[in-house]
């Protein structure tokens, strides 16, 4: 049953990042004023943030840009109104880099000139020279001269032009000089600017943008500024709660149910620690506003870049779990970079789930079902078939046989499937096909665990299904047999003995030739 036949439908601002107009039209704002006005008039006057992508980042400059232009009328009825009297009207300079992305210098020369010459033309300035920063510091002087008034600079999205250059030396210096010139003014007009806000994905000490300017104050991992993109469980369980209700009938389950959907799949964010939990705000309107659960946020940009990355950095699917990370670790520079974590963090692939005070260290992981599936699905390619069809045909059979703990069926039709792919490289060894299992495992939806140590050595896989443990020794051109003998002699199945399920001994051998299952052996781990 659709949701708009049970109850009104409410408007959801899927891909709208205006506030003038989510306001005008009356889509579903969750109030984040309160941050605007702690912002605009908190100890800093020089501020940078970084979230991932589309995670408000643009609603909240243009809510910030309405603010300082005094557009009172826009604010009625949010918390901002308990604070803010006098409303008043300063020159705003918005520029929005975010259509920078993949240019070249020409490139993002015009888009510089053609928001320039917007600035310009309010203030009767007629400049078509290539003097970025000359002009930029012109505006400013001329806009303060004009209306007696401090200007108001935000920068949206300041490293859109670098982020997939990072590591194309050459031109990342090129392009990062450009945006560095354009924005030297910045420090030396201090005395004509009421506030300067600047957001991106990476932080700018990573990519060395702002040397000249070292007056930023940098509220990304502020616990006070947790909350301020995304979407926070309070906020959830109070502004959006006509939403949950909605979304519970149209899915025939209960409010509470729904919740725990949401929960799973889109909450788990924290940028910083102490943190409240953050919901991805793409995708949990999105959700409400088609009336199902889905991978939006990540089906919404291919992450071609981050998984050239991990290319790079050698990163295999089981990798992309649990770790730790210095503080440090989040401002290494991206060309210097020797972990891939701290971009994962950065683009939301990775969040932080804990702090350990001793080893002032930050816990890392995936922070979601949506993030965890999405990503998975990314790197079927790599380590099964481009055939989407086909795999997803493939994990639908594997997940009925799975339900019924049959992993002899599992193994059948995995062995059938690999036997029709055709050739590909780099399969003659033993760590492709335990990937390959690891990515189809978790595509099944399964908790599972590659490399798991023990006092004799390491699992190579362990497969928790609804009833039992499946402990899965591989082998490349062996035997199924000499997989079992391995697990009994340093006594893997040990290490499941207190988990109250039946735990089973699974010996896989891969042939090379074939590439595919060429054997298995299944034996009940002794009680």
């Amino acid at each position: 049953m659709a949701i708009s036949n049970i109850l009104p439908q409410r408007r959801y601002p899927i891909g709208i990042q205006t506030f003038s107009e989510i306001i005008n039209k009356d889509y579903v704002y969750v109030d984040k004023t309160e941050y605007v006005y702690r912002l605009a008039n908190g100890i800093a006057k020089y501020v940078f943030l970084a979230r991932p992508r589309r995670f408000g980042k643009s609603l909240l400059t243009s809510t910030l840009h309405e603010y300082f232009a005094g557009n009172k009328e826009l604010f009625k009825g949010l918390k901002i109104n308990e604070w803010e009297h006098d409303w008043v009207d300063y020159p705003v300079f918005h520029f929005d880099m975010s259509g920078a992305k993949h240019v070249d210098e020409e490139a993002l020369c015009m888009m510089l000139n053609r928001q320039l010459k917007e600035v310009e033309s309010r203030f009767g300035i007629n400049d078509d020279g290539t003097d970025y920063n000359g002009r930029f510091e012109q505006a400013i002087r001329r806009a303060y001269e004009q209306t007696g008034k401090q200007v108001v600079v935000i920068i949206d999205e300041y490293d859109a032009p670098l982020l997939d250059v990072a590591h194309q030396g050459e031109k990342l210096t090129h392009l990062r000089q450009i945006i560095r010139n354009f924005c030297s003014p910045l420090k030396k007009c201090d005395p004509y600017l009421r506030f300067v806000f600047l957001t991106g994905i990476t932080k700018f000490s990573q990519l060395s943008i702002f040397s000249e300017l070292n007056n930023l104050y940098n509220i990304t991992m502020v616990p006070d500024y947790a909350g301020i993109c995304g979407i926070t469980k309070e906020e959830l369980l109070t502004q959006l709660k006509p939403d949950i209700e909605m979304m519970a009938q149209g899915m025939g389950i209960s409010p509470d149910d729904a919740i725990m959907a949401l929960t799973k799949r889109y909450d788990g964010y924290h940028f910083t620690w102490p943190s409240d939990d953050i919901f991805n705000p793409f995708s949990l309107m999105t959700a409400f506003g088609n009336g199902a659960l889905d991978n939006y946020w990540f089906e919404s940009g291919t992450p071609t870049f981050l998984i050239e990355q991990l290319r790079n950095f050698n990163i295999k699917p089981s990798d992309l779990t649990r770790t730790e990370l210095y503080k440090e670790d989040f401002d290494t520079p991206v060309e210097g970079m020797t972990t891939i974590y701290p971009l994962l963090y950065q683009s939301g692939y990775f969040t932080i789930k804990d702090y350990l005070p001793q080893l002032e260290t930050y816990v890392m992981d995936l922070p979601n079902q949506e993030v965890m599936m999405g990503l998975t699905r990314s790197l079927v390619p790599h380590y099964v078939s481009s055939d989407t069809k086909g795999v997803n045909d493939l994990l639908r059979v594997m997940g009925v046989a799975l339900l019924s703990d049959d992993i002899d069926s599992v193994l059948s039709h995995l062995q059938k499937y690999l036997k029709t792919l055709p050739y590909c490289d780099n399969t003659d060894y033993e760590g492709h096909y335990q990937q390959l299992l690891y990515v189809i495992f978790q595509l099944m939806g399964r908790f599972v665990q590659v490399e798991q140590r023990t006092s004799k050595g390491r699992i190579d896989i362990a497969l928790h299904a609804p009833s039992k443990i499946f402990v899965i020794e591989l082998k490349l051109n062996k035997g199924a047999e000499e997989a079992i003998a391995q697990i009994d002699r340093k006594h893997y199945a040990d290490a499941f003995a207190l988990s109250g399920k039946e735990v089973v001994k699974v010996g896989v051998n891969f042939n090379s030739e074939e590439k595919t299952i060429s054997d298995w052996a299944i034996e009940k781990a002794s009680e």
